[in-house]
């Protein structure tokens, strides 16, 4: 095995120290800090869907969602979703990479040609500082109460609408016997050539759970892992595509439901391996056109029925009971649920990593998977 003192003493001294100073940071900011929500208490929607529908169309029957993802297809269920729900509602929903719309929406704060009413995104610590720039719209929708503590903002500036995860995967017909039982596995020779991975270096979920392996594992692991040829690519569904249609037989790097059947293993690993989970925050903007028809989406996202029909199995709602074989995702130690915004919150820290899976690696390479979309998608 290749020993690379250096690099060890690179993560000790640098990504390491500046992720814990980051959690020091985070946790030594005040709520109260916030300019304009003022206490933690307040009301919950008391509206009912209908009625919330009913005023949203009053308003003007608009709404544009900016949502966090790889391809616009994607949304798709959300679309058809809501359509079937709120058909006379004009919905677009925007998909690109959450590290593209937050400066998009920063940009568009800056030039006053604010083009979404909420956001929905990955980037978990933007949602912090727009709350403390003052750019989110105090809300409480119905049900707040029964969200995990951790997945909603006490003032109600933001909350998080779904359960997302990362972890490897394989094709069961593709490993047969072999399937591989934690990331160790994915070193042996036998898998040179065999696995696909989003970049670490180009999404940040996917940057959480490479470092979680290194942590756990190594960098002698990572070195044995640059060695076996694996087919990067942009976008956190392509690990799942090239299993899907089998160009490989294992995948790193990209989300999936544990106990889902099919081509597809996404593994939810034991309790000694670790995975990465977070929950998506989405947030109505206080410049938002159509703050009604904002406030129906998040009532209708994190009602009891949406949140039951989750694919992955997870809801952010207490009141909401897994399917058997799964427990809430908060009870996943190895899911490192609180890591992820710790980890966000340092970006000196995160670019650190990046930079450092770059030399692994190499550079990212080729266009980002939604396109192009230029500065006012949407509009």
């Amino acid at each position: 095995m290749t020993n690379l003192p250096s690099r060890r003493r690179l993560l000790a001294t640098g990504a390491g120290a500046a992720l814990g100073l980051g959690t020091l940071t985070a946790t030594a900011t005040p709520a109260a800090a916030s300019p304009g929500l003022g206490s933690p208490a307040g009301a919950e929607e008391t509206r009912t869907l209908d009625e919330l529908y009913q005023a949203a169309l009053a308003e003007g029957g608009k709404l544009v969602v900016y949502a966090g993802g790889d391809v616009s297809t994607q949304a798709d269920g959300l679309r058809s979703g809501f359509k079937s729900r709120f058909p006379d509602i004009d919905l677009t929903v925007v998909v690109d990479y959450s590290k593209f719309h937050d400066v998009r929406v920063d940009n568009q704060f800056a030039t006053d040609t604010l083009v979404p009413d909420v956001v929905q995104l990955q980037t978990v610590q933007d949602f912090v500082r727009w709350k403390q720039q003052g750019r989110l719209l105090a809300y409480k929708p119905a049900g707040y109460s029964k969200i995990y503590a951790p997945f909603k903002d006490p003032h109600g500036a933001w909350v998080a609408v779904q359960v997302s995860a990362f972890s490897y995967m394989y094709g069961p017909a593709a490993v047969g016997s072999d399937a591989p039982r934690s990331p160790l596995d994915l070193v042996d020779a036998k898998w040179k050539g065999q696995i696909a991975s989003s970049y670490p270096h180009d999404d940040d979920a996917a940057l959480y759970l490479y470092t979680l392996y290194v942590e756990k594992y190594g960098w002698d692991w990572l070195a044995r892992l640059a060695a076996q040829d694996v087919q990067f690519a942009r976008g956190s569904y392509t690990p799942r595509d090239a299993v899907t249609s089998g160009q490989k037989p294992i995948g790193v790097g990209g989300s999936g439901a544990a106990l889902a059947t099919g081509p597809v293993k996404w593994v939810l690993p034991d309790e000694a391996t670790p995975f990465m989970s977070w929950g998506q925050r989405a947030a109505i903007l206080k410049q938002a056109k159509y703050p009604t028809a904002a406030k129906l989406y998040l009532n209708w996202r994190l009602s009891t029925g949406q949140q039951q029909a989750a694919t992955n199995g997870w809801s952010v709602r207490m009141d909401v009971t897994p399917p058997t074989g799964l427990k809430p995702i908060w009870q996943y130690p190895n899911g490192n649920l609180d890591g992820f915004p710790r980890f966000m919150a340092d970006r000196a820290a995160v670019e650190r990593w990046k930079q450092t899976f770059a030399l692994y690696f190499g550079e990212v390479k080729g266009d980002p998977s939604p396109g192009r979309l230029g500065l006012h998608p949407g509009a």
